[in-house]
């Protein structure tokens, strides 16, 4: 089990945790919650050996498998399926072990390596890894192409996989939703539900945490305790402790009033001076319950839009995607989009990665022009506009004053510096915050002072794309209630269920090329990708068989009695060219039969108690049968593949 006792953490002079006291046992599922800068990372930190405690008691047991997600992007040519088998590095150990015995022609080791390769899961480790990468998200012709291809957020995907290919006691996940579409989060929720170590888990999104954990560490005024039970269950006890505390010191508050009361009145009469000096005394001995010292909680509106065009946006006949950079064909991603955009309508916008959800939203917004058919935009149509990538509507060498100068002056309303400043500090932009380059700030600060530009511009239409990616807790529930507030329409593209159940009345569902409403509610819409995956998988599966050969073109039809002498003769001659390619087949099947029945014999005699001598001898064999059986099923392959191909042609 891990243990904490009486533990402080430092990070440079800042106290995170001051003497903190916490058990977990094994297997158990782990939320980590608390504002950005409590100490979450930190925390991570000490359990994987990068940080120590300053002070107090630490353990974890010696012998446990730690695995984790590497933070910096992975720069290889490795393929997919590679680079997340090398997740298991016990596995590439037993490799490597292997390949220096053979080199050696140590049988006595070559037989050991086979036997630990095979209790490491040799047999079925390529399986388990491309299994994770199609959860993950990608496809089945993904598998073999170099990390080096893929983007950021998909790269990120495989270091994930990577991390759950390591077999491992405890599993250290921090954020592991942020690069992830509601496919590859379900996916990850049903793993992690069957992953049998202990796992602790940071993460802003409470449907998640609450369907993969069962126990909450929370981590508030430098202190660490723990809740029994998962997000939802922590809230519903920490409201319950905050309201009892908020009564206690109520209560102790009307106590002390009244000793001191008694205390002032009669501390100078002789006659009641040890009444009030035992007064004094018990408010010494006393207790005291602290008050709730409630949380700056970070809170926003909408400024009401100043006027509500209905239709807002109509879409006729459209196409969506990209232009040619050099002149050649356009990427069109979406086709034939007929669509209508009403004032009021809270629409959410559900599809997989890659199927043309952010080219829906960039296109509305204005960031890049339709391929075909008509947008047609009611009077007074103002966007408002947070794109998946902070940075495509933010400059990192400007700070947060200068953005808004820029905005008041392009956009408007104009504004003086001061009133700018205090807008920024309704934000949280305070100090030398307003002067900080926006390329230094954290992923939820550069997501604050989006939705802080947005707001300044009075939009009556929001385009969201996937705006909560670095928001914690508080903040989405404050996003959550500006956008409940806001009178416009809204247009939300999220992988946080919550947000989307508490926004959105109606769906939109982007796939195939197409966009159409989606006629059910976030649980359908779970279903119908589980559903969808199996599909694609399958129809990929299927994409990716080897084709048969390709017939020569026919002769003119001959008539009907020649036809089939023609046939009759084709038939003996392509019997004829494949009766020796058929004989040797049948001869490779039964040396096959041979060697596999060897081999199954050697690893039986391996597994019995044998002489040093014995063992070698058996290793060398087994190694030169294995050999044998592999060029053996090499010549099977190639021979079937001259056979099919004769039969096909002839």
């Amino acid at each position: 089990m891990i243990i904490l006792r009486n533990l402080t953490l430092r990070r440079a002079a800042k106290v995170l945790l001051d003497n903190v006291s916490v058990t977990l046992n094994p297997g158990e599922k782990v939320g980590l919650v608390g504002r950005n800068g409590a100490g979450k990372s930190s925390l991570f930190a000490l359990l994987n050996g990068s940080l120590h405690e300053d002070a107090g008691e630490f353990s974890v047991p010696a012998q446990w498998r730690l695995a984790q997600v590497a933070q910096h992007m992975p720069e290889t040519d490795e393929s997919a399926t590679d680079f997340v088998l090398g997740g298991d590095t016990g596995l590439m150990a037993l490799r490597t072990a292997l390949a220096q015995a053979e080199l050696a022609d140590d049988g006595m080791q070559i037989a050991q390596a086979h036997a630990d390769l095979a209790d490491a899961g040799e047999h079925d480790a390529v399986p388990r890894a491309q299994a994770l990468i199609l959860g993950l998200g990608f496809r089945v012709h993904e598998l073999h192409q170099p990390v080096n291809s893929f983007s950021g957020g998909w790269r990120m995907r495989l270091q994930l996989a990577r991390a759950l290919m390591c077999p491992s006691d405890l599993l250290l996940l921090d954020e592991p939703t942020n690069h992830l579409d509601l496919d590859a989060l379900v996916w990850l929720e049903a793993w992690l539900q069957r992953y049998a170590g202990t796992l602790l888990v940071i993460s802003h999104d409470r449907e998640f945490l609450d369907a993969v954990t069962t126990v909450t560490l929370h981590i508030e005024n430098q202190k660490l305790t723990r809740y029994g039970g998962n997000y939802s269950a922590f809230e519903l006890l920490r409201s319950q402790q905050l309201e009892l505390q908020q009564s206690a010191f109520a209560r102790q508050q009307e106590k002390i009033a009244h000793l001191q009361k008694f205390i002032d009145r009669f501390k100078a009469k002789a006659s009641k001076a040890k009444q009030a000096q035992s007064r004094v005394k018990a408010l010494e001995r006393m207790e005291r319950v602290a008050p709730i010292l409630a949380e700056a909680e970070f809170t926003f509106e909408f400024k009401e839009p100043a006027n509500l065009p209905n239709p807002m946006l109509a879409i006729t006949d459209a196409a969506f995607g990209y232009q040619a950079a050099d002149g050649g064909a356009d990427k069109v991603i979406l086709r034939g989009v007929n669509r209508s955009v009403l004032a009021g309508q809270r629409i959410g916008i559900l599809g997989a990665n890659g199927q043309g959800k952010s080219t829906l939203v960039k296109t509305i917004a204005r960031e890049i022009p339709s391929l075909g058919g008509d947008l047609t935009e009611g009077k007074g149509l103002h966007i408002g506009y947070f794109a998946q990538q902070e940075l495509d509507v933010l400059s990192p060498d400007s700070n947060p004053l200068e953005h808004m100068i820029r905005l008041a002056r392009d956009v408007g309303p104009a504004a003086r510096e001061q009133e700018l400043r205090n807008f920024l500090g309704s934000f949280n932009f305070t100090g030398d915050m307003v002067g900080q380059a926006v390329g230094t700030m954290s992923g939820g600060e550069k997501a604050r002072l989006v939705l802080a530009m947005i707001v300044w511009q009075r939009p009556n239409l929001l385009l969201l794309d996937e705006p909560t990616n670095h928001l914690d807790l508080a903040t989405r529930e404050a996003l959550s209630v500006a956008l409940n507030e806001f009178e416009g329409t809204v247009l939300l593209v999220s992988h946080d269920r919550a947000l989307l159940r508490a926004v959105c009345d109606e769906f939109w569902l982007v796939g195939g090329g197409r966009v159409g409403p989606f006629d059910g509610d976030l649980d359908d819409y779970q279903r119908y990708l589980l559903d969808e995956a199996k599909r694609l998988r399958e129809a990929a599966r299927a994409e990716h068989a080897p084709a048969p050969a390709v017939a020569a073109p026919a002769a003119p039809a001959a008539a009907p009695q020649q036809q089939r002498k023609a046939d009759a003769a084709a038939r003996q001659q392509v019997a004829a060219r494949t009766k020796p390619l058929k004989r040797e087949l049948g001869d490779t099947e039964a040396r096959m039969g041979r060697l596999q029945a060897e081999k199954d014999a050697l690893e039986q005699r391996l597994a019995t108690p044998l002489s040093p001598a014995e063992i070698a001898d058996a290793g060398k064999r087994l190694k030169q049968v294995l050999a044998d059986l592999e060029a053996a099923e090499e010549r099977w392959l190639a021979l079937s593949g001259e056979i099919e191909a004769m039969e096909t042609a002839g």
